[in-house]
């Protein structure tokens, strides 16, 4: 077979491919879509209270830098601002990924009419985001995974505007659009690893070697300088981290479950749709322009599982095979028994699409929080109780001899129990938090004379005994509610009598990345 004609000798003048023609007018629906996921998230923004994560990007605000083991620049520079212009508000600091999420129900809308989806495929297409996993959960925290969610659709949408149209100046949006995601997580080079893959594999090749498209690969490498740079200059800690969650030490890692998730993320009504898009892709005559796109989710998903990845990593993409998808189920409801046919399209949606809301939202109460909504979404449990475990905290504090009080501090085993106490401690008399667990061990190591030491976050004592004399149970964290999550009911240990000074230990010993 020839490769699809793209016409890359005068890029400055865009040129329609034969394979389609000008797409529908945009439809009203999709800004209704998107305008109520919006505000719907807003509106549930400051339910239950931070997730772990929120709370250790407000401690990386606090200790700015152009990089982080774990992730880039972007999100805690962003949270610093956010908690400056309005301190421990939850709906500004959610605000933006409220507004991201809204923009990538639009731009899903707007890769089905590039594709030539009418105007009531358009809005299928953007209802089915709206009410999506990665949509709802990743609009409800602020989070890098928001900031992914909307730059891999960016980025798919100009390309396909380049297949579409030939104008290879689209490039240009692809390179802005991952330079910039680049800044927040070094994923989106996978994005640009599928792509290039999806070329290779099913043209047209010749793009690899205009010159607006090496301008992109220019503009995304300038964009995300200051971050390769911070991770090349510390040793790229970020292959410590993804070799870590690669061996399941994450939520939502380990092949199996990023296998499983791709059959829910976006929800399990969408699964025929989005399959029915991706063989379109492959397979439609009309859409042979579009190949490329359909390879590159089967190159970044393999990737994926192979690698071990979190299985909501290719989500995106899932979103854009489920655009695709709206085009085909639109135009099979069009056909035949019309009535019979999208009254089942309806009828389906019903026992799928509605309970996601409540099972990825804070609609419940959170004192009643079911255990199957945390077994489902474990982030919903990790948003519960910081309040009261750094009063749980204060209590063993308190419980301290004076002259112990006066030197101690917390170890904490992972990032968001430091960022609650940073964000909570104060106020109650605690002192400062430490943990070894990825960036906040950059953040400081405790003082020389630091030798009595509350410790949270480790089962047992044992490991905990490297460091210390002697480790004795002190209480237990009580978040006053019937939540399953990583804190809840957890020991909380005295340790006296450090081993070893601190400087010899907490790079080499208290370190940790996951």
């Amino acid at each position: 077979m020839s490769e699809p004609a793209v016409h890359v000798d005068r890029p400055h003048r865009p040129v329609m491919t034969a394979a389609t023609g000008t797409p529908d007018p945009y439809a009203l629906g999709p800004w209704l879509a998107a305008a109520a996921t919006s505000v719907t998230l807003l509106l549930l923004a400051g339910r239950y209270g931070y997730h772990r994560d929120e709370l250790y990007f407000l401690l990386a605000g606090r200790h700015l830098a152009w990089g982080y083991v774990d992730q880039g620049p972007l999100v805690p520079a962003l949270a610093r601002l956010l908690d400056t212009i309005a301190p421990g508000n939850l709906v500004v600091l959610r605000t933006p990924s409220a507004v991201l999420a809204g923009g990538a129900v639009l731009v899903v809308a707007a890769i089905a009419r590039e594709l030539g989806a009418g105007r009531g495929a358009q809005t299928f297409a953007a209802v089915l985001a709206a009410l999506s996993g990665i949509v709802l959960a990743g609009g409800h925290l602020l989070s890098t995974t928001t900031v992914d969610l909307l730059v891999w659709l960016v980025a798919v949408w100009c390309a396909i505007r380049l297949l579409r149209t030939g104008d290879s100046r689209w490039a240009l949006g692809i390179g802005l659009a991952l330079g910039v995601g680049m800044l927040s997580k070094l994923l989106p080079a996978l994005l640009a690893v599928g792509l290039i893959a999806g070329v290779l594999i099913a043209g047209p090749r010749r793009l690899l070697r205009d010159r607006w498209v090496l301008a992109a690969a220019g503009i995304a490498l300038l964009l995300a300088a200051p971050n390769l740079t911070w991770q090349a200059t510390h040793g790229f800690p970020q292959l410590g981290v993804a070799a870590s969650i690669s061996g399941g030490d994450s939520s939502y890692s380990g092949r199996l479950d990023a296998f499983t998730l791709q059959f829910v993320i976006i929800s399990p009504y969408a699964v025929p749709i989005w399959v029915a898009g991706l063989v379109a892709l492959l397979r439609r005559p009309q859409w042979r322009a579009y190949r490329a796109i359909g390879w590159s989710w089967l190159v970044v998903v393999g990737v994926v599982l192979v690698a071990g990845g979190k299985g909501y990593y290719d989500a995106p993409l899932l979103l854009v095979l489920t655009a695709a998808g709206a085009v085909v189920t639109t135009a099979w409801a069009a056909r035949g028994s019309v009535r019979l046919r999208r009254g089942l399209l309806v009828l389906g949606a019903v026992p799928f699409l509605l309970p996601t809301v409540v099972l990825l939202l804070p609609v419940l109460p959170a004192d009643r929080l079911p255990g199957f909504v945390v077994d489902v979404n474990y982030d919903a449990g990790e948003t519960i109780g910081w309040p009261a475990f750094a009063d749980s905290l204060a209590a063993v504090h308190r419980g301290l001899p004076a002259d112990e009080r006066s030197r101690a501090v917390i170890l904490t085993g992972n990032y968001g129990e430091a960022g609650a106490v940073a964000r909570y401690g104060p106020a109650r008399g605690l002192p400062r938090a430490y943990s070894g667990h990825n960036s906040t061990v950059d953040f400081g190591r405790p003082p020389a004379g630091a030798d009595v030491v509350i410790a949270v976050g480790w089962d047992r004592p044992e490991p905990l005994a490297a460091w210390f004399d002697a480790c004795a149970p002190a209480g237990l964290v009580d978040q006053r509610v019937e939540v399953d999550n990583d804190e809840n009911g957890g020991p909380i240990f005295v340790c006296r009598g450090l081993r070893r000074p601190w400087a010899q230990i907490w790079d080499t010993e208290v370190r940790h990345t996951g």
